[in-house]
């Protein structure tokens, strides 16, 4: 016999009982403390490293997360302008001018750290030499804290990574706002070389029982004495990143015949207004996100094939919007010179990525909601984040299922489309925009854009384009105001 048409079983049972949300983060006591202490020459990454670690046990695992850059505090204390002088070693005032900017960073650091519960903090600093990282240990350990300590040290020697960081750092850090970009490049070089008069890479003189990561341009790693779950959550995050350029493409997929109807959920196909925004979607897709513009220094622009990658959920309605883009064999220039082959816009369906899941309110519109299940409307406006509707998912159970996927665009350097939809956007977004939890189930989403997004070390910038204007569009998500 086939189904009844009302049947809809439970996806899973969660042990914390009906509506609950899982917020404990298995493995971890409630007492774990860990500080994560960066080590490094300038411009081998130590800020993005430190910034996305944060972000990651924040935003994912719910864990109070505080960045110390020393470099912030130098800047309180001595101001912002200083020229490559002022890290000459040999000169007496100026360090202990930066002392004193190290040891306020360090005193901030424990108190955050005293405070009870589960937290993590980074000391971000070049901590170049033996000495001074020996002085961190102690003052952490008699500051009795109970914290673990984690040393993350960045290496670069890749010239073309290098060139490549300093010309980030030197466009983004607060030393040079405002400044000629080629001078600050030339006095951002004389800094670094005063630094390498006097750095110590971290060795078997450090100590055989300090825990550590060594991270070699991105791509070698080695690992020393890690212990414990939140400690190797971290060096297996950290072992997935990397400092190159790299961008996201997220975008919704094309009108459904739910849109139309203002229902939520389901698996239904595209509308005719669907289907254009996927033949849109195609041709950016091939022109903007495949393909890359160089000009020779005689003005000649050419077009060359990059490699792209293309993501969906499972649903219907992703895989329509994807299927006008091509999926073409390229040939792809590769840095050594060598040539490989390439399957453009490979197809690449993600579970993780379906859509929240609205359970026994699915296929239903919102006001069908309100009527049906007056009490479950009620929650939901209430609190919008950890609210799971009956028989469904919450946006928290949304961040568990997506913790996976971020890790992976972490690791990427090749630019990713992103096709799914609103809920899981809205956490892909504000993860790598900074935005906390609370804000994520309420961004707008709208449909028929593509969202540029550039992660770099001290931020992550945004592009909205839209590629099929319909103001009488419905989308399908005309929540009460306290959904929106």
């Amino acid at each position: 016999m086939p189904p009844n048409k009302d049947y809809n079983p439970m996806p899973h049972v969660m042990p914390e009982g009906e509506n609950a949300t899982p917020l404990e983060v298995i493995g971890v006591n409630a007492s774990d403390k860990i500080v994560i202490v960066m080590v490094g020459l300038p411009a081998t990454g130590k800020t993005h490293v430190a910034k996305r670690i944060c972000r990651y046990i924040s935003f994912f695992h719910d864990i109070p997360s505080q960045i110390f850059n020393v470099g912030d505090y130098r800047r309180k204390i001595c101001g912002v302008h200083k020229s490559a002088s002022f890290y000459d070693h040999n000169n007496k005032e100026v360090v202990e001018q930066r002392h004193v900017a190290c040891n306020a960073a360090l005193t901030d650091l424990i108190d955050f750290m005293r405070k009870d519960g589960v937290r993590l903090a980074v000391y971000d600093a070049t901590n170049s030499t033996m000495d001074s990282r020996k002085h961190i240990v102690k003052v952490l350990k008699d500051s009795d804290i109970g914290a673990k300590s984690l040393f993350v040290e960045t290496i670069c020697d890749d010239e073309d990574l290098l060139e490549e960081n300093m010309r980030t750092v030197t466009m983004n850090t607060p030393d040079y706002k405002n400044q000629d970009p080629i001078e600050s490049l030339k006095d951002f070089r004389e800094r670094r070389a005063n630094y390498i008069k006097i750095y110590e890479p971290i060795s078997e003189a450090d100590g055989d029982t300090l825990s550590y990561i060594k991270v070699l341009n991105c791509r070698k790693f080695v690992v020393n004495n890690v212990r414990g779950y939140l400690s190797l959550k971290v060096v297996h995050f950290v072992m997935n990143l990397h400092t190159l350029p790299r961008t996201f493409y997220l975008t919704r997929h094309g009108q459904s015949e739910y849109n139309l109807l203002g229902k939520i959920g389901g698996d239904s196909g595209l509308t005719e207004n669907g289907h254009e925004y996927a033949r849109r979607l195609a041709k950016f897709a091939d022109e903007k996100i495949g393909t890359i513009e160089t000009t020779d220094k005689e003005g000649k622009t050419t077009s060359e094939s990059i490699p792209a990658r293309l993501w969906t959920s499972t649903l219907r309605r992703t895989k329509e919007t994807a299927r006008f883009i091509k999926h073409e064999n390229v040939e792809i220039n590769q840095s050594d010179g060598n040539i490989s082959q390439w399957v453009q816009f490979r197809p690449n369906t993600r579970r993780n990525l379906d859509e929240l899941y609205a359970g026994s309110c699915d296929g239903m519109t919102y006001k069908e909601i309100e009527e049906v299940f007056p009490d479950e409307f009620a929650r939901r406006q209430a609190d919008k984040l950890t609210y799971r509707y009956p028989r469904g998912e919450s946006y928290m159970d949304v961040i568990l299922r997506l913790e996976p996927l971020a890790h992976e665009l972490e690791r990427i350097n090749d630019p990713v489309l992103v096709v799914c939809h609103q809920g899981i956007l809205r956490i892909l977004y504000a993860y790598f925009m900074g935005l906390s939890r609370q804000e994520a189930p309420y961004v707008k989403m709208p449909l028929n854009y593509v969202i540029k997004l550039t992660p770099h070390a001290y931020g992550c910038e945004e592009e909205r384009v839209c590629l099929l204007e319909r103001e009488e569009m419905s989308d399908g998500q005309d929540e009460p105001p306290s959904f929106i």
